[in-house]
């Protein structure tokens, strides 16, 4: 099942590859240089920050931190939070003889009791 391409010399390529760009990385990590961590005011509020940002109210002077990469998360997040759901949804649906059905089926929305119009 191997031929001549996989063989040692195959992976020999790839494996110096990842070895390399790995003693790149751990190079570049230990020799960055992290200044003193820096806190937040004690009386502060990200969550309200983030609000603040989120609605332009950062020129009225009202929000105590600058919060703007955390809004960037935030929408992000939201974002792909969003696609995720999304994909579910599609996911979770049916076909049945070529037209989308939902994706609980026939679901009785009465409670299961029989009679009414349906």
């Amino acid at each position: 099942m191997s031929d001549e391409r996989t063989g040692s010399r195959g992976r020999l390529v790839p494996a110096l590859t990842v070895g390399i760009l790995f003693g790149v990385m751990a190079l570049t990590a230990l020799s960055a240089e992290f200044g003193s961590a820096s806190g937040f005011p004690a009386d502060a509020s990200i969550v309200h920050n983030v609000g603040y940002a989120l609605f332009n109210l950062g020129e009225y002077e009202i929000a105590t931190i600058p919060a703007e990469g955390f809004l960037a998360a935030f929408l992000i997040a939201a974002v792909a939070l969003d696609v995720a759901v999304d994909g579910a949804v599609y996911l979770a649906k049916r076909e049945k003889d070529g037209s989308i059905v939902a994706a609980v089926g026939e679901a009785f929305t009465d409670g299961g009791r029989d009679g009414g119009e349906r």
